[in-house]
């Protein structure tokens, strides 16, 4: 039974078979005779399940009132009959030209007061409440039309919300900021307060006289930023639930979500906030090509989009089957990669593969951006590569549902990372993400797997808990980490960490703060280095960014110090015992080597293990089912064969392991 506090949650697992296997399909694109060939097409790389209609709008009402469907209705026929499932959506991503031409308002403008024009996508505000009538009669008309289309398996609301544009700064925007700011604070000295406007005279008599921060003489007020980024994040989100309360009033049934960002490059929404409002995460990623170790940050992207979702399964709603085109230099995928790309993600926690696109455009921006049928058509290796990974994808059933072991946390925070970055701090280099990243790399290395997990979250059965770069923290969050340690756990926290509360107001005694008694620890200075220069450990490690002037209490023990003027002997990495369990500290960033040989030190004292045995280069995950059935996937990103320890039945090849994957391959065993 649903309890009042868990709402009701439509199901979209249960209309899909297996790992779902699709992508974005544009038929408005194509004539019919091609649109035709499609189905055929897609029966032949085993697609189940696509999004259609993201951007149809301005052929799904060319004039304002009036609709034509007829095209939309012949391919929702035609996929049913297929026995493809479809992600409908909104169609409300592009509005069209007449919405923008008649109500040029709907339109964003930027902090230097540029409104930006149509001709591209994502011209609009989500404040805009002409916009937000349009988007949900929209959304009722094609609601109503298909509810009961057997074809409909999902919602797919707008589309990759916050993406190009991130932050407004319109006339209603600044209204809807100042009613937000007023629901949060509830009066104008509570924001006073929170927003230190003491300083510089930036008092504020009531909400009318507040702006967004904009374009100004010199840095803006923290507090103000922070707080415009948490607005800008939460109108996006009270924008899909208009959207969605539609849905919900004609399709109850039908569940609903839309196409998350999540990457080591995305932050302007926070999807921890977010995800309580889905009803299955989704997530579009795509790898950065000049990347030598693209497959390590997917690895990381991916975990990020698992800890989002709660842990359950989620969709890749997007990848690229080859080269995309917005990036400097668009280079092919390497042989094998897509693949790997599809069974990496797979891995760790989807349970759907999805591309953009599944015709790749003749004309328009995308039109070198890869799809599942390429400009070649049958006759190209993308094609191959898409039938084999169809072929692959429809031997994984078992693997649907289960959920990824773990027993190490990093502690991810957007708020964190928003506020760590602001304006006047000590060091422009020092970025959210590198502690944790490389912390992820090394885990990687050692086929370690790794959750992420948001500061509120319950830390209890975690071995192993990373703190990197937490800026600003709560009360009850340091608490809980806290607590870990005393109860076992082996925590570790990196340099500027604990450094602010929730208000970005400084937590006075000394650094870092909220962590402070845990750690033993006491720092009086930050001493940041310029770019391109290593500071050098009592134990040999080089490291960059950041140094500090710590002190150690006495039950403190000191693990490494930095050497050379002005911090020789001062403690660079220290250790307490805590309860059953322990609390270092970091105060700086080592090179890649001395992140992994700490990492090796933290495991082993934390009694972490590995989730099997394997060569160097093997990415290992392993899923596992309520009923206790367990999937090891080793997929091996090397120029040589592998050896992995594992015995069970390699659901790929249909054949017992053999305890060697080849160079480029995949295994995914059902262990035994």
């Amino acid at each position: 039974m649903t309890s009042p506090e868990t709402p009701h949650r439509p199901d979209v697992w249960s209309s899909l078979d297996g790992i779902a296997y699709g992508g974005d399909y544009n038929p408005e694109q194509w004539p019919e005779d091609v649109r035709l060939e499609d189905i055929g097409l897609m029966k032949e790389a085993g697609v189940t399940f696509l999004s259609v209609g993201i951007f149809s709008w301005g052929l799904l009402e060319p004039t304002e009132g009036n609709y034509d469907f007829a095209w939309l209705d012949d391919v929702m026929d035609n996929l049913h009959g297929a026995g493809i499932k479809v992600a409908l959506a909104t169609a409300t991503a592009s509005p069209p030209a007449w919405l923008a031409r008649k109500y040029p308002e709907i339109l964003p403008v930027t902090a230097e007061g540029t409104r930006l024009e149509r001709g591209s996508r994502r011209h609009y505000t989500p404040s805009s409440a002409v916009y937000r009538r349009y988007a949900t009669t929209m959304t009722r008309v094609i609601a109503e039309r298909y509810k009961d289309h057997p074809a409909l398996a999902l919602w797919h609301v707008d589309n990759e919300l916050g993406c190009h544009v991130g932050e407004f700064h319109g006339e209603e925007d600044a209204t809807a900021f100042r009613a937000w700011l007023e629901r949060r604070y509830g009066s104008i000295e509570e924001l006073n307060d929170s927003w230190g406007t003491a300083f510089w005279s930036q008092h504020y008599a009531s909400f009318d006289e507040i702006i967004p921060p904009g374009a100004a003489p010199t840095t803006l007020n923290p507090g103000q930023q922070l707080d415009f980024a948490r607005f800008n994040s939460w109108v996006f989100i009270d924008y899909y639930r208009e959207l969605l309360a539609v849905i919900r009033e004609v399709t109850p049934d039908i569940p609903a979500t839309t196409n998350f960002m999540v990457s080591s490059a995305t932050k302007s929404l926070d999807y921890f906030d977010w995800s309580k409002d889905m009803d299955v995460v989704a997530n579009d990623h795509y790898l950065v090509a000049a990347d030598p170790e693209r497959h390590i940050e997917l690895a990381f992207s991916a975990d990020l989009t698992r800890a989002v979702a709660g842990g359950t399964p989620w969709i890749l709603m997007e990848h690229s089957t080859s080269a995309v085109n917005w990036q400097p230099h668009n280079q092919p995928k390497m042989p094998g990669e897509m693949l790997r790309n599809s069974l990496s993600h797979v891995a760790r926690g989807a349970d759907a593969v999805m591309f953009f696109q599944w015709r790749q455009s003749k004309a328009g921006s995308e039109k070198f951006h890869s799809a599942m049928v390429p400009h070649g058509g049958r006759e190209t290796q993308v094609w191959r590569n898409v039938v084999e990974l169809g072929e692959a994808l429809s031997k994984l059933e078992p693997v649907k549902g289960s959920r990824v072991d773990s027993k190490v946390a990093i502690v991810f925070d957007y708020e964190a990372w928003w506020a760590s970055e602001l304006d006047s701090h000590p060091s422009n280099s020092l970025k959210y993400l590198d502690t944790m990243r490389a912390f992820h790399r090394a885990l990687y290395l050692q086929g370690i797997s790794t959750d992420f997990v948001h500061p509120g979250a319950d830390l209890s059965g975690y071995e192993l808990i990373l703190v990197c770069t937490l800026y600003s923290v709560t009360d009850a969050a340091a608490a809980s980490i806290a607590a870990a340690a005393a109860g076992g756990a082996t925590v570790l926290i990196s340099y500027f960490s604990g450094i602010v509360d929730e208000k970005d107001h400084v937590r006075l005694g000394g650094y870092p703060g909220a962590f402070r008694d845990l750690l033993g620890i006491r720092s009086e200075e930050f001493h940041p280095l310029f770019p391109g220069a290593i500071i050098t450990l009592s134990d040999g490690t080089d490291a960059s960014v950041w140094s500090e002037h710590v002190h150690a209490e006495p039950a403190t023990h000191v693990e490494a110090t930095f050497t050379g003027y002005p911090l020789e002997g001062v403690p660079a990495l220290t250790r307490r015992s805590v309860g059953t369990g322990s609390a270092w500290y970091l105060a700086t960033l080592p090179d890649a080597a001395g992140i992994e040989a700490l990492t090796a030190r933290l495991v082993k004292e934390a009694g972490v293990r590995p989730v099997t045995e394997a060569s160097v280069g093997v990415e290992l995950s392993r899923r596992r089912c309520d009923d206790g059935r367990t999937f090891l996937f080793a997929i091996n990103h090397s120029t040589e064969d592998a050896t992995v320890k594992a015995d069970g039945e390699d659901l790929l090849s249909g054949a017992r392991f053999s305890g060697v994957v080849p160079a480029g391959a995949v295994a995914v065993i059902a262990e035994s």
